[in-house]
C-alpha cells in the first residue's frame, strides 16, 4: 500500500515537472521566433526538449573570454577588456586600435606633413653656395687702327702726315720692328715745324704691351731734351706741344701714342673703340 503511495507521488511530481517544462518551452518559442519549430526526440535531448536560439537584445553587451600569453584568461565586452576600477587596460589585451594619427613616434603620420613633433630640432635646408664661374679675361674686340687713324686725319685741322718705315722706324722707334705685332702704324707731321705725331701698335703677346710704352715713352723724351739742349722738336712752340700735349694709352694689347694739340680728344676716341 505504501509503495503504491510512494509510487504515485513520483508520477505527480514527474507530471509536474513535465508540464512545467512544457511551459517554459512554449514561452521561449513565442520569444525567440514566430514559425513554429518541430522536432524528434532523436535530434533534440533525450528528454524531448528543444533548444531554442534567443536573440539578444540590442543594448544587451556581449560577453566573450580570451586567453593571455601568460595563461591568464580576460574577460572581453563588445571587444573591450574588462578591467577593475582605476586599471591600465595592457596593450594588445581586447584594445582597439589607437589613433596613432597625431603621435607619429607611434607609427602614425603627422597631421601636417610640414610640421615635425615638438622636441624635435627643426633642421633647415641648406643650400650649397653657387659656385661662381672662374674670372676670365673677355675677349676683346678686333679694332682696325688703320681705319682708326684714316677718321682722324679726315678732320678738320688735321696736319700732312706720312707714314714712318724702315730706317726712319728704327731711329725713332728703336726696338718696335723687333716685337711681334698685329697692327703697327707711326704717323708723322710732313713739316718739321709743326708738332703733330700718333703711333698706333696692337702687340701679339699681352707681355710686350709694356715694351712698347718704353718705346713710346722714350720717342716724346726726346722730342722734349733736357732743357740745357735743344730736343728733337728743334722749335720751342714744338717742344712745348711734345711736353704738354703728349700722352700714351693702353687698351689690353693695344696701345696709342698722341702728340698734337687736342690730344685728350683724341684718347677719347680711342678709348671710345673698346666699349
Amino acid at each position: 500500500m505504501r509503495r503504491n503511495l510512494k509510487i504515485r507521488f513520483r508520477m505527480m511530481l514527474l507530471a509536474t515537472a513535465m508540464a512545467l517544462l512544457l511551459t517554459a518551452c512554449g514561452t521561449a518559442k513565442d520569444v525567440g521566433t514566430s514559425a513554429p519549430v518541430e522536432s524528434t526526440g532523436a535530434e533534440d535531448g533525450v528528454d524531448g526538449t528543444v533548444e531554442m536560439p534567443v536573440e539578444r537584445p540590442e543594448d544587451e553587451t556581449e560577453l566573450g573570454e580570451i586567453q593571455n600569453a601568460d595563461g591568464s584568461t580576460a574577460i572581453i565586452a563588445d571587444g573591450e577588456e574588462l578591467l577593475p576600477d582605476g586599471a591600465e587596460p595592457r596593450p594588445g589585451v581586447g584594445q582597439r586600435p589607437a589613433d596613432n594619427t597625431q603621435h607619429p613616434e607611434l607609427g602614425g603620420r603627422p597631421a601636417n606633413p610640414a610640421e615635425k613633433p615638438e622636441g624635435q630640432p627643426v633642421e633647415k635646408p641648406t643650400d650649397s653656395p653657387a659656385q661662381k664661374p672662374e674670372n676670365t679675361p673677355a675677349e676683346q674686340e678686333h679694332v682696325d687702327l688703320n681705319a682708326f687713324y684714316n677718321t682722324l686725319a679726315s678732320g678738320a685741322g688735321w696736319p700732312a702726315m706720312m707714314q714712318a718705315e724702315g730706317e726712319t722706324m728704327d731711329a725713332f722707334y728703336t726696338g718696335l720692328a723687333e716685337l711681334a705685332t698685329e697692327q703697327c702704324g707711326v704717323y708723322m707731321a710732313m713739316i718739321s715745324a709743326v708738332a703733330g705725331e700718333i703711333a698706333l701698335v696692337e702687340v701679339s703677346n699681352a707681355a710686350d704691351v709694356q715694351t712698347v710704352k718704353d718705346i713710346f715713352q722714350a720717342r716724346i723724351n726726346y722730342q722734349v731734351g733736357d732743357h740745357e739742349n735743344p730736343g728733337g722738336a728743334w722749335y720751342p712752340d714744338s717742344i712745348q706741344v711734345w711736353e704738354n700735349n703728349s700722352r700714351i694709352v693702353t687698351q689690353g694689347n693695344y696701345v696709342m701714342m698722341i702728340a698734337m694739340e687736342g690730344a685728350d680728344d683724341i684718347v677719347a676716341s680711342f678709348n671710345a673703340l673698346f666699349v
